[in-house]
């Protein structure tokens, strides 16, 4: 599985070079984030800009990454710029589920507005 990774203080941004998101990759992508999630990054954004096809595996793996992050920060998906995976999202309501964010850099926004919001809760 190809990828490329930018880790940052309160964030990693993993971008996805592949076009299919299938049960070839998803069991390679769910063994990254483990080791993502033991590393100790609070908070994750997955690119799916240059995915085409994602199947059930691969919706398996985006539920995986939310589930790890969900007790420890947020977990967000963003990048999602070919109506296949658009409508698999949509269909299998993952968009209710997990956080959709446009685009990567509206997603390090969304993070950063997100931390302020915990702050300002714990004053």
């Amino acid at each position: 599985m190809k990828y490329s990774i930018d880790k940052k203080d309160k964030y990693a941004l993993m971008s996805l070079d592949i076009e299919n998101l299938n049960s070839l990759v998803a069991p390679d992508l769910k063994s990254e984030f483990v080791i993502f999630r033991n590393e100790g990054i609070a908070n994750f954004i997955l690119d799916l800009s240059n995915v085409k096809y994602v199947d059930s595996s691969g919706l398996s793996a985006i539920l995986t990454g939310n589930r790890l992050w969900k007790d420890i920060g947020s977990f967000i998906v963003s990048g999602i710029q070919h109506s296949a995976v658009k409508k698999l999202i949509e269909i299998s309501r993952l968009d209710t589920i997990i956080t959709v964010i446009p685009t990567p850099s509206e997603a390090v926004d969304y993070l950063y507005m997100e931390h302020m919001e915990r702050e300002l809760e714990e004053e």
